[in-house]
C-alpha cells in the first residue's frame, strides 16, 4: 500500500490487472516487426540483400555492445571473431557439407571458446591496454587465415566459396527472401535473449562491474568469472553474425575481416547508442549505407565525406540514435501527470 502523500504514476494504477496495456515501446517494436515481414514482398532483391546485411551487422554490433556497453571492456578486435565465425561456417559447408542450420551454433560455440580463452589473459589488462591487445588480435587474424599450413581448410588468400541456403520447397519465396527471413528469425531470438540477459541477475552483475568494479567485488561478484563469460558471450554473438555473413555473401576471404571492420563495428555501436540493444540495428544501417552514400557523392573524397557525415550525426545525436528516438517519443507522448494517492480507501488525492 502506498503511503499518504506519495506520488504514484497513473500507469501503475491502470496496470493492476493481469494483462498490462502495451506501452509505446511495445507498439514500436510490433510495428517494426510487421514492416520487416512485409519488406521482401515489396522491395527489390538487392534491397532485401542489403537489409539482410544490416541485420547481420546489427547482430555483430550487439556482441560488441554486450562487452563494451554493458560490461565496460573496450575491444577493437571483434572483426577477428566475425571472421572466425564466417570461416567456421564456410569450412563446415565447403569441406564437410554440413547443413547451414548447424553452422550457426558451431560458429558461435567456436567463437565463445576463443573469446573465453582470450578473456583470461585480458583480465590483467584494462582500458587502453585491453584495446591494444584486441587490436593485435584484429591485425593478426587475416594473416593467420592466409597461413600456408591452414590453406587446406581456409583456402589461403583465395578464400572459400559458400553455397547459399535454398528456400524450402513448400514456401512461395526465392532464396534471397528465405535468407532474409532466416536472418530475421535469428535476430529476433538473439536480440530477445540479450534483452533477457541484461535484465537478469547476471546482467545486473555485468553492469555493476562496468559502473564500479571495486564496489561490485565488495558485493561478492566474481569479477574474473563475469568478465571472461561476457567476453565469451560477446564473441558468440559476433561469431553467429559472421556465419550469417558468410551465408549472405556466399564467399569468405581473409582481407574481408581486417581492422577496419572492427572500427566499423565500433562506429555502429556509438551511432546506435552505447548500452542500447535496439540501437545496434541503427548502427548496422549506418555501417552499411553511409559509406555507400559517401562513395556515390564522390569516389575520390569518399573518406572525407564519410568523416563529415559521422561528425554531423554525432553532433546531432550525441546519445546515439536510440537516445534521439527516446527523446522524440518523450516529446510526442509525454508521460501522464503523477497524482498523489492516499493510502486509505476513499481518500482524496
Amino acid at each position: 500500500m502506498p503511503k499518504d502523500g506519495v506520488a504514484v504514476p497513473t500507469e501503475a494504477v491502470a496496470q493492476t490487472g493481469v494483462w498490462a496495456r502495451p506501452t509505446v515501446r511495445h507498439l514500436i517494436i510490433a510495428a517494426v516487426i510487421v514492416v520487416a515481414l512485409v519488406i521482401p514482398f515489396v522491395a527489390h532483391s538487392f534491397v532485401v540483400f542489403e537489409l539482410t546485411q544490416v541485420m547481420i551487422y546489427g547482430l555483430a554490433i550487439l556482441g560488441l555492445n554486450l562487452l563494451t556497453g554493458f560490461n565496460g571492456q573496450f575491444s577493437l578486435g571483434h572483426s577477428a571473431f566475425y571472421g572466425i565465425g564466417a570461416y567456421t561456417a564456410a569450412i563446415l559447408i565447403h569441406n564437410y557439407e554440413v547443413s547451414y542450420l548447424w553452422t550457426l551454433p558451431a560458429a558461435g560455440g567456436v567463437c565463445f571458446a576463443v573469446g573465453f580463452l582470450f578473456g583470461l589473459p585480458a583480465l590483467r589488462l584494462q582500458n587502453l591496454y585491453l584495446a591494444l591487445a584486441t587490436f593485435a588480435l584484429a591485425v593478426a587474424m587475416p594473416q593467420i587465415l592466409k597461413f600456408h599450413a591452414l590453406e587446406a581448410w581456409t583456402g589461403g588468400v583465395q578464400g572459400l566459396v559458400v553455397d547459399q541456403p535454398e528456400a524450402p520447397s513448400f514456401l512461395p519465396i526465392d532464396d534471397d527472401q528465405w535468407l532474409y527471413y532466416f536472418t530475421l528469425i535469428v535476430i529476433l531470438v538473439m536480440f530477445g535473449a540479450a534483452a533477457n540477459l541484461v535484465k537478469s541477475r547476471t546482467g545486473r552483475a555485468i553492469m555493476a562491474i562496468r559502473d564500479n568494479p571495486i564496489a561490485a567485488a565488495a558485493m561478492g561478484i566474481n569479477l574474473s568469472l563475469y568478465k571472461t563469460l561476457t567476453f565469451g558471450v560477446s564473441a558468440f554473438y559476433t561469431g553467429v553474425a559472421g556465419a550469417l555473413g558468410a551465408l549472405a555473401v556466399a564467399f569468405v576471404a581473409p582481407d574481408s575481416f581486417n581492422f577496419l571492420l572492427s572500427v566499423s563495428f565500433l562506429v555502429g555501436l556509438v551511432i546506435g547508442g552505447v548500452g542500447s540493444i535496439a540501437g545496434c540495428l541503427f548502427g548496422g544501417l549506418f555501417v552499411l549505407y553511409v559509406p555507400n552514400i559517401a562513395n556515390s557523392i564522390s569516389t575520390g573524397l569518399a573518406g572525407a565525406i564519410y568523416g563529415v557525415i559521422l561528425l554531423i550525426v554525432i553532433f546531432v545525436m550525441p546519445a546515439g540514435a536510440t537516445g534521439f528516438v527516446r527523446l522524440a517519443v518523450t516529446r510526442l507522448f509525454p508521460r501522464r501527470r503523477q497524482v498523489s494517492v492516499s493510502g486509505s480507501e476513499g481518500g482524496k488525492p
